[in-house]
């Protein structure tokens, strides 16, 4: 599609909403938990055959879910009986992370990547020695210069041809970055730096989405344009879906299994849109009170079996919700009680799936992935 000029309503809903670009600070007013202690053997930590205990899928939840819990600095996997299975740090040690926004297993799911949107630092982490083995941009100092970021959000790991490539969506620098993980060197960039213009495929308005497409595409959310917009390989606009003007701050839409679009809108009240490729509404999820009502949720995806899951960020949970009844059938963490001990969360930003029969550690084949596709290798 052609370029579009961001009307002056939205312009100015995105100077407000972007006054800290995409930055998701906490409520005021969040209450606090009493810490429980742990209940997970901190000898097994780390030890992959030991420590896997997963149970198996359930007719809700067929995969086991890895959480980005960013205000507690730490990744969980849990499994559909909500038991963790593995984190990061083990038990007992000190955390690396500030603010892990994103979470994602990489292509064989032995290395896990995090963007750490607050404190501008992209990291990948071994699953099997719980080590953080490469990092990208300088804690907490953001920047534009090679090197640096400024609010990173929803970081990828790619197995190319030629080499690991990371992806972000840099936020704040209005733009989409292509790293190579052996020079951290940018090979390559969407957008120009520093200026912020809904005028895909020249320049963007806040993109805090780049989630990979079929054939080697991109999904690219803009926050200042209220859209997603599909690129293909080359980086050309193939289309733009527009989201309804009701909702506003779309964070990360990502494709269902079907090739359609869900977006979650990262307000309070929040909300949940799937909508096809051609712009039609086809779900949308939203309660004003009560406690189906979300509160600033960040990532909303569509499981193998149908299901919504999502991070209900500011609520403290990870929630999955039937859309055919918009009831929430599956829940890990209290809402609106953050906390460490089991079963508690704290603003968890982030998620992916870890499918059934597939032991992360190892050097699994690609595949299984919320965002395995077809030649969406680099």
């Amino acid at each position: 599609m052609s370029a579009r000029l961001l009307r002056l309503g939205a312009v100015v809903l995105a100077a407000g909403l972007l006054a800290a670009c995409g930055a998701k600070s906490t409520p005021s007013a969040h209450p606090t938990k009493k810490k429980a202690p742990h209940t997970q053997d901190p000898a097994a930590a780390g030890r992959v055959k030991k420590l896997w205990r997963s149970a198996g899928p359930t007719s809700v939840l067929p995969d086991d879910v890895l959480i980005a819990d960013s205000h507690n600095n730490r990744i969980l996997l849990v499994n559909p009986q909500k038991q963790i299975i593995w984190q990061y740090p083990a038990p007992g040690q000190t955390s690396q992370l500030h603010d892990d926004d994103d979470v994602f297993f990489g292509p064989h799911f032995d290395q896990i990547i995090t963007n750490q949107e607050g404190y501008n630092v992209i990291s990948i982490l071994n699953f099997k020695t719980g080590k953080i083995v490469w990092n990208y941009g300088h804690g907490g100092i953001p920047g534009d210069l090679p090197g640096y970021l400024n609010t990173p959000d929803d970081a990828f790991l790619f197995d190319t041809p030629r080499g690991e490539v990371v992806t972000t969506a840099d936020i704040k620098n209005q733009r989409i970055l292509f790293i190579d993980r052996a020079t951290s060197s940018i090979i390559k960039q969407y957008g120009e730096t520093g200026v912020m213009a809904v005028n895909p495929p020249t320049t963007y308005a806040a993109p805090n989405g780049d989630f990979p497409a079929p054939h080697g595409g991109m999904l690219i959310t803009q926050i200042g344009g209220n859209d997603a917009i599909l690129l293909n390989k080359q980086g050309q606009v193939q289309w733009t879906v527009h989201f309804p003007s009701q909702f506003y701050y779309p964070s990360d839409a990502n494709f269902t299994p079907h090739g359609n679009i869900i977006v979650a809108f990262y307000t309070d009240p929040g909300a949940v849109v799937e909508m096809s490729p051609t712009g039609q509404v086809l779900w949308e999820y939203q309660v004003p009170s009560g406690p189906g009502m979300l509160n600033h949720p960040s990532l909303a995806v569509k499981l193998s079996n149908g299901m919504v899951m999502l991070n209900d960020d500011y609520n403290d949970r990870v929630i999955i919700i039937n859309p055919k009844t918009n009831q929430i059938v599956w829940q890990y963490g209290h809402t609106g009680v953050p906390g460490t001990a089991a079963g508690y969360l704290n603003i968890p930003d982030g998620m992916d799936v870890l499918p059934p029969g597939v032991v992360p550690g190892g050097k699994n084949p690609i595949g299984g992935h919320l965002w395995s596709y077809s030649g969406n290798g680099l």
